[in-house]
């Protein structure tokens, strides 16, 4: 089902929709993440999720086992992440905090129109479904999180070109750092993890049934079977167009804000900004269990290094 039938097929009667763009993002009103939610309510909120690629939720009384329990409840979760720390308590939970990268990395990076724009973990043969992240120390102002919609992106490219990329695939891995100097203890601790899978560059969405320009610039390193000069050149001008501002939304976060994004569909870009002021950021992130995604032609993506990703 296209998500314009999905729009006008769906009449939600426990939550209430307030799109925020034209392609992307929509705020959710009515419903307490912090209980169980009804099936009615579970199947209105998927919807949403799929149609607008991310939903945002306000003024949610959470704490990081009520975060993990609503996140649970649409589908399995993933470890937090598969080379960062994660909670020992919470091990579904990676914190996306404030200095989280300073005992990693130093330097200042090479900066292209997509630096920071990524696919959450597409290094794995199964990316994950769903991605949430929940805002309990949000910064007075800056700190704005932005979401791109990969199938408006897609859907922009000419004729020509879509019909180019989609018989193209793509390698995702770590360790895409240009500019900055990593730690010895950082580059073994992904060497020790690393994962690398080649991805179809247009993957269809097994809900939607949309095609979707699959670019997670930080990780797409190259695609297959073109020459270095003409993959450089290809991916420039990808990742430039993934990120167009029309493609885009830019959120801006209160306390108890949780976002909801589709990770089939979207890439997205943590902010920069607040690292400059003394103001505190502490964001939690879960994953749902991901499938392997599929091209146009059917083919699916394959794995070159590691193993999935798998549900605790």
């Amino acid at each position: 089902m296209t998500p314009e039938a999905l729009r006008n097929d769906t009449d939600p009667q426990t939550i209430t929709i307030n799109p925020l763009a034209i392609d992307i993002g929509a705020e959710i009103e009515g419903v307490d993440l912090s209980k169980p939610l009804s099936e009615q309510q579970r199947a209105e909120i998927w919807d949403a999720f799929v149609t607008w690629k991310v939903i945002f939720f306000r003024d949610q009384k959470l704490d990081k086992a009520s975060f993990v329990a609503m996140s649970r409840q649409f589908g399995d979760l993933n470890r937090g992440h598969n080379i960062h720390a994660v909670d020992p308590a919470f091990p579904e939970i990676y914190g996306v905090v404030k200095n989280r990268h300073q005992s990693r990395q130093s330097g200042e990076p090479a900066f292209d129109p997509w630096t920071g724009w990524h696919t959450d973990l597409t290094p794995a043969i199964n990316p994950p479904t769903a991605s949430f992240l929940w805002g309990d120390v949000v910064t007075p102002y800056g700190g704005d999180t932005q979401w791109t919609n990969l199938a408006a992106a897609y859907d922009a490219l000419s004729p020509t070109m879509r019909a180019f990329v989609d018989e193209l695939r793509g390698v995702h891995t770590y360790m895409n750092y240009n500019g900055v100097q990593t730690t010895q203890k950082f580059t073994d601790e992904i060497s020790q993890n690393q994962k690398t899978s080649e991805h179809p560059i247009v993957c269809v969405h097994p809900e939607s049934g949309r095609r979707v320009l699959w670019v997670s610039p930080k990780f797409l390193q190259k695609i297959v079977g073109l020459t270095p000069t003409e993959n450089n050149s290809l991916l420039a001008l990808l990742k430039t167009h993934a990120v167009r501002p029309e493609f885009t939304l830019r959120f801006k976060w209160s306390p108890g804000s949780l976002a909801m994004w589709d990770n089939r569909s979207t890439a997205h870009m943590a902010p920069r900004d607040f690292q400059r002021t003394d103001f505190d950021r502490q964001l939690f992130r879960t994953t749902s269990v991901g499938a392997i995604p599929v091209g146009v032609n059917g083919e699916k993506s394959k794995s070159l290094e590691g193993t999935p990703l798998e549900a605790i």
